[in-house]
């Protein structure tokens, strides 16, 4: 016996795992530490040894165990112990295992993965110190974890009002993390448009994870995205626990984050409300390496939960815009030629006529159709005759301003509102599109002409009497035999 390492003459342990070669290694590494050490393949085997001989420490090994698997039979190991010791030795990259595993019972966990002299070395300090406890450090004491977890849930339920904007409602979530004692920096992971993107970060000064993680080909390419608990549990939607940084096997990640004064780093998937993959993480960065209680890692687990809540409210808000912003543009553009609808026409009308008065600005309006196009219709088909729509509304709305606003007022007629125009300048505009229109080639009916009405906004006038007007002098250039202009009279 090795009494200088921890070892007890009475002390006894049975040691659980599905591979033998861990079995073997767990075996060697800890040769003349127990009074009798016993190893079993499975939660049945460990049972029936434990049921032949009582051990005085069950350790749980869950590298390579599947929790869909083996949970329901380690955890019914657990809850026979009845308090008894239990130690789970757990990976890093699935800390899922502890809370699952408290639920059936106390036990004492340590992270993987664990160099043999590590694991030697954790045991014999249990051996000294006692189990029941994650680390030597003394536990909280519940009322006051109670009270922090509560002020915690209560100020990350308050960034909810924010949740109409993902980035604003991750800004505020990571404020009130980074009120929980200990943590130095908090950061949300997001899944957007094909990559994972850092939503936001809170903590400590001159650590921006932005700039650390930073790569070329984005954070789900990111070299790191196996090693750093944020962007793991973000890819793999699994909960990842990493107690000392260098057991990531990432050295000069680990080097700069202690620089910053991170010590354990915490990454918690954000579960999507569906089947499929998380809609990101949150992460946690420590200044010490501490235990987990039940209740912190249900406070985890609720705060992942609200972080979905948000996310998921921010993406609703982004869906309603985007619908309302598609009815909107149905009801007021035509679907044809992509022009102002007529009703939606007429309300802009309205509108600038109110800021001409306001700033005393001349206004035009300008209204033309195409010439004969029953005819076209009746003889090309009604293909043809959407292309020429089409041509017509392409070829006027090149020539106009970005002030200006052509509107589809009905079949084969078209509008035209010029802000800061004058009669005559509106004459001018008016030519230039019966020109163009003219010389336009439309494959199926070669040429189509236009006749056009102008009028200018008088003093006192309404929309209404402006288009009267203005439509008065389009039916006078249909009589004076088409393809040509007339002004309105006042």
């Amino acid at each position: 016996m090795h009494q200088e390492d921890g070892a007890r003459e009475d002390f006894t342990c049975v040691f659980v795992n599905p591979v033998g070669q861990r079995r073997a290694d767990f075996q060697h590494g800890c040769d003349g530490m127990f009074a009798n050490l016993r190893v079993a393949a499975g939660a049945e085997q460990a049972r029936g040894l434990l049921a032949r001989e009582p051990a005085d420490l069950l350790v749980l090994d869950l590298e390579r165990c599947d929790p869909g698997i083996d949970l329901a039979a380690l955890g019914a190991l657990v809850a026979e112990r009845a308090g008894a010791p239990v130690l789970v030795l757990c990976p890093f990259t699935n800390a899922r295992w502890l809370s699952a595993l408290m639920a059936f019972g106390p036990l004492d966990y340590a992270i993987g993965p664990l160099r043999a002299q590590q694991t030697r070395a954790l045991l014999a300090t249990r051996m000294r110190t006692g189990f029941g406890g994650a680390a030597p450090a003394a536990p909280t004491a519940p009322e006051a974890e109670l009270r922090t977890l509560l002020a915690l849930r209560t100020a990350c339920q308050q960034a909810l009002a924010q949740a109409d904007d993902s980035e604003r409602f991750a800004e505020h979530l990571c404020a009130a993390l980074a009120g929980w004692p200990g943590l130095v920096h908090a950061a949300l992971f997001q899944h957007r448009d094909g990559d994972l993107r850092l939503e936001a970060e809170q903590g400590v000064d001159g650590l921006r994870l932005a700039a650390l993680l930073a790569h070329e080909g984005g954070l789900l390419q990111s070299p790191v995205r196996h090693a750093f608990p944020g962007l793991l549990a973000a890819v793999t939607g699994e909960f990842t626990l990493l107690d000392t940084l260098d057991k990531a096997g990432e050295p000069a990640l680990a080097a700069r984050l202690d620089t910053f004064g991170a010590r354990m780093v915490v990454g918690v998937p954000i579960p999507a409300p569906g089947p499929g993959g998380p809609m990101g993480a949150l992460c946690l960065l420590f200044g010490d390496a501490r235990p987990f209680s039940p209740a912190q890692l249900q406070a985890l687990d609720d705060l992942a939960g609200l972080a979905a809540y948000g996310l998921r409210m921010a993406e609703l808000t982004r869906e309603n815009e985007a619908l309302l912003a598609r009815v909107t543009h149905l009801a007021t553009t035509d679907a044809l030629t992509d022009l102002a609808s007529r009703r939606h026409g007429e309300g802009l009308l309205e509108q600038e006529i109110k800021r001409a008065r306001r700033y005393r600005l001349p206004l035009a309006l300008i209204a033309f159709d195409i010439d004969r196009f029953s005819q076209i219709n009746d003889t090309f088909g009604h293909p043809v005759g959407d292309l020429v729509l089409r041509t017509v509304a392409d070829t006027a709305r090149a020539l106009l301003r970005s002030s200006d606003v052509l509107v589809r007022s009905g079949g084969e007629e078209f509008q035209v509102i010029a802000s800061h125009t004058s009669a005559i300048d509106a004459l001018k505009l008016a030519e230039k599109l019966r020109a163009a229109i003219e010389q336009v080639e439309i494959p199926g009916c070669d040429h189509v002409t236009i006749s056009l009405g102008v009028a200018q906004l008088g003093e006192g006038e309404s929309g209404d009497s402006m288009a009267v007007r203005t439509h008065a002098a389009l039916a006078r250039a249909k009589r004076a035999g088409r393809n040509c202009i007339e002004l309105a009279m006042s």
